[in-house]
């Protein structure tokens, strides 16, 4: 790569390409560089507590991946479980920490892929407008639904609100 004789380093350029791949420019002297390309493992987001700062990294290989905040793409604060990833590794104390993520897709949101057809839920909306409606009048009257029916009613008014809260 560098030749027989040890040479010093100089600089080190990393330089991304498209693929997973990066090339890493050594300056081997004055005016030579030479290039060599490495690929870069990948793998899923195993989790991410934003909070704490750091999450793991499940690799394609099956070994589990340290991610510190600090090694997350500008601008991306909170990776989404299953997200799928690319990224450099470094040995630190107590393993491998990754370094450099990349993201390349996101994972689906599960509450999108689970909700209900529109058909379905525009039949559940209108029974939540009827009741609504049927506490409302009530309302009028200066008297509160049952506990009973206030429950049903808290019930149904969570589950319509998860269903429309897709976080992309």
């Amino acid at each position: 790569m560098l030749g027989e004789a040890p040479r010093k380093l100089a600089m080190v350029l990393p330089a991304m390409r498209a693929g997973g791949r990066m090339d890493f420019w050594y300056a081997a002297g004055p005016h030579v560089f030479e290039t060599i390309e490495v690929n870069m493992p990948s793998g899923r987001i195993r989790w991410f507590d934003a909070k704490k700062g750091y999450g793991f990294i499940a690799g394609d290989d099956g070994k589990d991946v340290f991610l510190p905040q600090t090694a997350l793409p500008q601008g991306v604060r909170n990776p989404r479980k299953g997200a799928k990833v690319e990224y450099s590794v470094i040995e630190g104390n107590r393993g491998q920490v990754a370094m450099g993520v990349t993201m390349v897709a996101s994972a689906p949101s599960l509450v999108k892929a689970t909700r209900p057809k529109p058909d379905d839920m525009a039949a559940i909306v209108e029974d939540l407008i009827k009741l609504l409606d049927s506490a409302g009048n009530g309302l009028r009257r200066h008297r509160y639904p049952s506990s009973a029916d206030s429950r049903k009613l808290a019930t149904l008014l969570r589950a319509v609100a998860d269903d429309f809260d897709v976080q992309d």
